[in-house]
């Protein structure tokens, strides 16, 4: 078998996918896409594509060992997700040759069912806790949410007990006997994230996640000192290496690669591997599409120190989790958990006429941008 072509599908809700064909007719997706920004890791697909043409889709390793050594520079948020959909169409197609799912080439799986988490936002305290008992009825044990607030470099203590009347009002809707993670996305500097990592230690929070942008993990180590809550990080972390850094500090407790932004399942995989040799978790970063969140729960099902699955929109109608996908029943959800998946590959039957068609409408997702009250840029 070789491969014969590489096509890739922008497509709403911060989604692209990417087909993979053969010479045999079988066909392996992915979605190569950074959120807001798919043409540009579309053109970084179709400069691998070149040197990919031809090659042996069963060389999996191989042929990710050509894409991320082969062109010297390394690395980064484009190229780093273009390789991991190109990664995951080939574990597609791998799957579907040898007629098995991706979990069971990865060694077999190690549950029955994976729990899965759902975002909440809002304004108010009376908004994210209204949102907080809607997800309980429909199922999750476990959200997160983000603070609520744009943060300036130091900022009122104001501004903290917002997000601190925020965290009390979810916590108070759902109670002691469910789970809740709060995401300050990278939006706190070091002062602020120590100061609300300690005001909010109180909850019994799951984690709190990215403190700190990714590019200031050296900080995670003072912060540790103000929290007892675990802290989590890595969805703008793009390969092992960058997490070897962060492992070797000690100070996080769970790591969130994405698999359509950090190499891949190839990638993530090794990733997982590295964070169990240091008793760490991990819970893979997933705001994306169904392939992407197939790819995520086939790793799951596989990885021991895998515990929880984002997802962040509702696994009904035209979310994306199952936008796309004919075969919608592949994620059974109940009580809080997924069931394994089955079939060959992702186990994914991508609706391809309807992909095509919401491609050519254009209607790409693009990342707010953020303004704090002196009108200086904050973050998203």
């Amino acid at each position: 078998m070789k491969i014969t072509g590489f096509e890739a599908f922008a497509l709403p809700k911060r989604s692209q996918f990417l087909k993979i064909t053969t010479d045999e007719g079988l066909c392996g997706w992915g979605e190569p896409t950074v959120e807001g920004k798919p043409a540009t890791v579309a053109a970084a697909v179709h400069e691998m594509s070149e040197v990919l043409i031809g090659r042996d889709p069963d060389c999996i390793e191989d042929i990710w060992q050509v894409m991320y050594r082969g062109g010297f520079y390394r690395g980064g948020a484009a190229f780093m997700s273009a390789m991991a959909g190109i990664d995951q169409a080939l574990w597609d197609l791998k799957g579907k040759r040898y007629g098995m799912p991706v979990w069971q080439m990865l060694g077999g799986a190690v549950r029955d069912k994976m729990r899965i988490y759902a975002w909440i936002g809002g304004d108010t305290p009376e908004q994210m806790a209204a949102q907080a008992r809607e997800r309980m009825a429909q199922g999750y044990s476990a959200i997160k949410m983000g603070c609520g607030v744009s943060l300036h470099w130091i900022d009122s203590h104001a501004k903290v007990d917002r997000v601190v009347a925020n965290v009390a009002a979810v916590r108070a809707a759902i109670g002691n006997d469910r789970d809740m993670a709060l995401d300050l996305h990278g939006n706190a500097h070091r002062a602020m994230a120590k100061v609300i990592c300690s005001e909010v230690d109180q909850f019994g929070l799951m984690f709190i996640e990215e403190a700190v942008l990714p590019e200031n993990n050296d900080a995670l180590r003072e912060i540790a000192n103000h929290t007892h809550t675990p802290l989590a990080t890595g969805e703008r972390m793009f390969s092992r290496w960058e997490f070897k850094h962060l492992l070797q500090q000690g100070v996080v407790d769970i790591v969130q690669p994405d698999l359509s932004h950090a190499g891949g399942i190839s990638e993530v995989r090794k990733i997982a591997a590295m964070a169990e040799a240091y008793d760490v978790a991990i819970a893979p970063h997933c705001p994306l599409g169904a392939v992407a969140f197939a790819s995520s729960l086939h790793l799951d099902f596989s990885t021991p120190n895998a515990f929880i699955q984002e997802q962040v929109h509702e696994l009904h109608d035209n979310a994306a989790p199952v936008a796309f996908v004919k075969n919608r029943a592949l994620f059974h959800f109940a009580d809080g958990f997924i069931g394994r998946l089955q079939g060959s590959g992702l186990g994914l039957e991508i609706d391809e006429e309807a992909v095509r068609e919401a491609a050519a409408r254009g209607d790409v997702w693009r990342v707010p941008q953020g303004r704090n009250e002196d009108g200086s840029v904050t973050e998203w």
